[in-house]
């Protein structure tokens, strides 16, 4: 049974109850909660690098903050400009951690190794970054506010930005597929794109449903893009081969899902803002898993999995805390 640091917070059935190996093995998953020790924080999105660490952004306080999982500690570190507004985040390939700094308009990079902070400013076009991801050596970002989306050349410091065709699309959640091409999920259309990563031409896909509002999305190994449907309570499925859309009502009913993720147990796991649950949608059977989160109140903006380690990590919003649902080695 794995220790239970100082600051970690669990579920009674992983803190107190005595499994046997074979028990716990087949026991349901369950979110453990590591507090966040600074005053007023807010988790917004987490990240984690190929070494475990997990890296989170803190908007209310303008921290990047740090968990070793192994030790429970949490380290934080102030983004240069104050107020900054940090939202989404990255970890790269080679170890830099990236995020958005919404307020003031800028890419942050974070030296893992002192915690040391570069900025790069975005052009005006771009002045609310969102989402970012790393992908084949750029930093991508969406910009929800202004119908944009961009990408940072790190080496050179250019900065190219896109105008969705779509007015007022609300450009979102984003995510680089296998075959290379980045996916963006339209908040404010029933849209979701899919960007040519060489030139930044955005090929739109219609969802059936007028009233869809895919929030969040993430592909799986064979090309499908699952998404949450915010608006309608929804989770979606899109074959971009053939264009054809599956749906499955959540739950919790019109339950705003929200953060996505792809399990190493194959399941597609997603959060339900309005009742704090996480859900676990296994695509073979199309069976959903409801799992509570221990402390209520907790919305899941984003949620990132750690493939080496079988793990979920979520920010929980509105509890000060980072969340782990341990789902072992990829089946």
């Amino acid at each position: 049974m794995r220790r239970i640091h100082p600051n970690v917070l669990a579920s009674l059935a992983v803190a107190f109850l005595p499994l046997s190996l074979e028990a716990q093995a087949a026991a349901a998953p369950v979110v453990v909660e590591y507090v966040i020790p600074r005053p007023g924080n807010f988790p917004h999105d987490p990240a984690v690098g190929a070494d475990g660490i997990v890296w989170y952004t803190d908007q209310t306080n303008s921290f990047i903050g740090r968990l070793d999982p192994a030790t429970g500690k949490i380290t934080d570190y102030p983004t240069p400009t104050p107020q900054s507004g940090p939202h989404g985040i990255e970890v790269a390939p080679d170890g830099y951690v990236w995020y958005t700094a919404q307020r003031t308009g800028m890419l942050g990079r974070v030296n893992p190794k002192d915690g040391s902070i570069d900025e790069f400013d975005l052009p005006y076009e771009a002045r609310n970054p969102h989402t970012p991801i790393v992908h084949q050596g750029k930093v991508w970002f969406t910009d929800a506010n202004n119908n944009t989306y961009g990408r940072l050349d790190p080496a050179t410091g250019k900065v190219d930005v896109w105008t969705v065709a779509t007015p007022k699309s609300v450009p979102y959640g984003m995510y680089a597929a296998p075959d290379g091409s980045v996916w963006i999920a339209h908040l404010g259309t029933n849209q979701l794109g899919r960007v040519n990563p060489v030139t930044g031409a955005l090929t739109a896909y219609t969802l059936p449903d007028a009233g869809a509002r895919p929030r969040r999305l993430a592909v799986t190994s064979d090309g499908t893009v699952w998404y949450t449907d915010y608006a309608r309570g929804y989770l979606g499925a899109l074959d971009p081969a053939t264009g054809k859309v599956r749906e499955w009502p959540t739950p919790g009913g019109n339950a705003g899902p929200y953060g996505i993720s792809v399990g190493t147990d194959g399941r597609i796991w997603y959060n339900e803002a309005r009742t704090g649950d996480m859900i676990a949608f296994n695509p073979k059977t199309q069976q959903m898993t409801v799992v509570p989160v221990p402390t209520s109140g907790a919305i899941v903006r984003h949620m990132v999995t750690d493939w080496n380690r079988g793990r979920v990590w979520l920010a929980l919003s509105g509890t000060g805390r980072i969340g782990e649902i341990d789902l072992g080695a990829p089946r």
